[in-house]
């Protein structure tokens, strides 16, 4: 495990067409820790997320200025192609999406694009699929369809996916929100294991989430990075009245 230093934006806004999503961001994630994005639907949350992998560039009228560093690298460096981003900084949507391929396959993936030899993929695909605690319920049927896996499983595997080309950093985007509650428990453990490895950063509309299992928590709102802190600190001692009545329940 390699020393890292997270990541940190400074002055981030973002825009798609005229409308300004993200206004002047300035936020860290320490490395091998959780931080929880929260703050109601349409607040900037998920853009800031796609934006520290570059997946907005793929927005027709997205533009973005400021600085995001990754590990100390700042992603808009011209000489860090977004593709080899992308392998550094690995994401898991909102709704399990594997592949229509085999268990092995979806893992593969990834790493058959990359060149990796046979006996390394091999290697790899157990090494993803026990770091996602998914190994003992698929090993024997490593050739089934993942579309045959349920919900919760189907979501371990895009995690093990992910895990597969080795990335740095992985980006949440509410990816409990279509499971039922066992297997949002299971994938909570999985994201508390894996902080040990990885920096995690995960949008999730659940403050209750957001306390279990975030070190630290951002609160957005209107664009705006409202308050960042400790979840602890800022769950019960909010220091902005828009965050106090936020997590009050107040609105959202």
């Amino acid at each position: 495990m390699q020393a890292q230093s997270g990541v940190s934006a400074t002055g981030v806004n973002a825009y798609y067409g005229a409308f300004h999503a993200l206004k002047d961001i300035n936020f860290q994630a320490q490395s091998y820790s959780v931080t929880a994005l929260i703050g109601p639907s349409g607040c900037g949350k998920s853009t800031f997320l796609r934006c520290v992998n570059r997946m907005n560039d793929l927005i027709d009228g997205f533009r973005q200025d400021g600085l995001i560093e990754v590990n100390g690298q700042n992603i808009q460096d011209k000489n860090l192609e977004p593709e080899r981003l992308r392998r550094r900084v690995g994401m898991v949507f909102q709704k399990p999406n594997p592949f229509p391929k085999s268990i092995f396959e979806n893992i593969a993936f990834g790493m058959r694009l990359g060149g990796a030899p046979k006996a390394e993929i091999e290697v790899m695909v157990e090494k993803s699929l026990r770091g996602a605690a998914l190994w003992d319920e698929v090993k024997d049927q490593l050739n089934k369809s993942a579309l045959a896996l349920s919900g919760g499983q189907q979501q371990r595997l895009c995690i093990a996916r992910t895990l597969a080309i080795e990335p740095e950093v992985i980006l949440m985007d509410e990816p409990t929100s279509a499971l039922d509650p066992i297997s949002t428990a299971r994938v909570e453990e999985l994201i508390q294991e894996l902080k040990q490895d990885y920096t995690i950063l995960i949008v999730t509309h659940n403050m209750q989430q957001a306390r279990r299992i975030a070190d630290s928590t951002a609160f957005f709102y209107l664009g705006k990075l409202i308050e960042q802190a400790p979840s602890a600190d800022l769950f019960e001692r909010p220091q902005d009245t828009h965050t106090a009545n936020y997590v009050g329940g107040n609105f959202g």
